[in-house]
């Protein structure tokens, strides 16, 4: 038994499909299939089922599956305990951040970090709050950067900075004349609200207790902040940015921000791992890289804030 045809059964059960799998592996169909064979008559069982229409996994199977995942997570911690031992920064290392988070961010201090440490490997996937938790739980990210939220106690948490929210208003709106938004101001405003399992929708439902607008027709329901704010510039209604996407506006975009009226709301970002990570020494220097690259009041906290 090795720990590559270990790596090959998981491949073959994420794909169902072993030209799939062969071709994730990087070998050819016929090495991957022979080598998960005599795995099987190793262990004298059948690990999958094959029929022509599909792959799946026995039963027993199933569990050797569990088992081949703990032991190459096992080998792989070996190799990291051994690189941060040495401080040694190579390697693929994984990141998922919120895209409420990411557009903002990642420019101020991705380029610059891949220039300092050209022989590091990261790589970031956008996704939503639920999503990142249980890709650090399934060991497929190793850090999440999202808003700090209740019932992350399973993880461990790296904080970096608070980020206020502003309101985004159109100038035919009759919020546009006021300096500051109240959120008794929002109720009965055409608001333009992020799907639902965004934690930057959620929050602010909360604060500005519009659980009654939720259910209005005042309210829309898409995706991408980006195409709230073209609504907004079009003459319609309000949405929401955070602090970061300001420094991204033209001068004509900026005569629209507004912000809360005091306390203001805002969002601790953190960085998220388990808690048992081992690679400090790269974590650390993404957490310098990220500080470093948001203005410096944003680092603490201030009086005429509410962290939500």
């Amino acid at each position: 038994m090795t720990l590559q045809q270990l790596e090959y059964i998981l491949a073959l059960n994420q794909f169902r499909h072993f030209g799939k799998a062969a071709e994730h592996c990087g070998v050819t169909q016929p090495t991957l299939s022979a080598l998960i064979q005599k795995l099987e008559e190793e262990l004298d069982i059948r690990i999958f089922d094959r029929t022509r229409q599909s792959v799946s996994p026995t039963p027993a199977g199933r569990l050797i599956l569990g088992q081949a995942r703990q032991v190459l997570a096992e080998a792989a911690r070996i190799k990291e305990m051994v690189a941060e031992e040495r401080h040694i920064l190579t390697g693929t290392f994984t990141l998922g951040i919120l895209p409420t988070i990411a557009p903002y961010l990642l420019p101020r201090f991705f380029p610059q970090l891949m220039k300092q440490h050209p022989q590091l490997d990261i790589r970031v996937t956008e996704m939503k709050t639920a999503a990142i938790k249980q890709a650090l739980a399934d060991e497929k990210i190793d850090v999440g950067i999202v808003a700090a939220l209740d019932g992350m106690d399973d993880f461990a948490q790296t904080p970096l900075f608070y980020e206020q929210f502003y309101a985004y208003v159109a100038r035919e709106d009759e919020l546009f004349s006021r300096e500051t938004i109240r959120t008794a101001d929002l109720s009965g405003t055409q608001l333009w609200l992020l799907d639902e399992g965004h934690c930057f929708r959620n929050q602010l439902v909360r604060f500005c207790q519009l659980k009654s607008a939720q259910t209005s027709q005042m309210v829309y329901h898409l995706g991408s902040m980006e195409t709230f704010m073209r609504m907004v510039e079009g003459g319609k209604g309000v949405t929401f940015i955070p602090e970061l996407a300001i420094s991204q506006l033209s001068e004509t975009q900026h005569e629209l921000v507004r912000p809360f009226a005091v306390p203001r709301p805002t969002r601790q970002i953190v960085m998220l791992t388990s808690k048992d990570f081992i690679r400090c020494t790269l974590l650390d220097i993404l957490r310098q890289a990220i500080q470093a690259a948001v203005p410096a009041e944003m680092l603490s906290p201030k009086p005429t804030q509410q962290v939500i």
